[in-house]
């Protein structure tokens, strides 16, 4: 007969729950659907409990980043003021997305409501060939 030990399988689950919860960075924070549609990149990116201040988006070399960062404070003091408790949290996340060397900051556009970032990309352009050009010789 096979025994079960509770108390470690508890306390395995705990701290197994307990890193993959969004606050600690787990592979359940920025969920990302990408969808494309007449032309554009439609990201729809999940970043639950961060505010639209909390969240930046930065266009370099081609490379779409959008991270965010959050700090908060927690007291708790008695009658006389003392602290009796004080929590601190810090966190932050940020994914990356290639969308190419043609795409400028004033291409992307992005809307941010209840906890979903919402990003529109143009597809890349395609370069035009350049027309051979002769020149005249004199």
């Amino acid at each position: 007969m096979m025994k079960y030990n509770v108390t470690r399988n508890l306390f395995d689950d705990m701290f197994d729950s307990m890193f993959r919860a969004p606050v600690y960075g787990g592979q359940s924070l920025m969920k990302t659907d990408v969808r494309e549609k007449d032309g554009k990149y439609l990201l729809d990116i999940e970043i639950p409990g961060y505010k639209k201040e909390d969240v930046k988006i930065s266009l370099y070399n081609g490379t779409l980043t959008v991270s965010a960062e959050h700090h908060s404070t927690n007291e708790e003091k008695d009658a006389e003021g003392r602290i009796l408790r004080q929590e601190r949290y810090s966190g932050s996340c940020s994914r990356s997305f290639y969308v190419g060397e043609g795409i400028r900051d004033t291409d992307v556009h992005a809307s941010f409501n209840d906890g979903i970032l919402r990003v529109e990309v143009p597809t890349e352009q395609k370069k035009e060939e350049e027309e051979k050009k002769f020149i005249e010789i004199f």
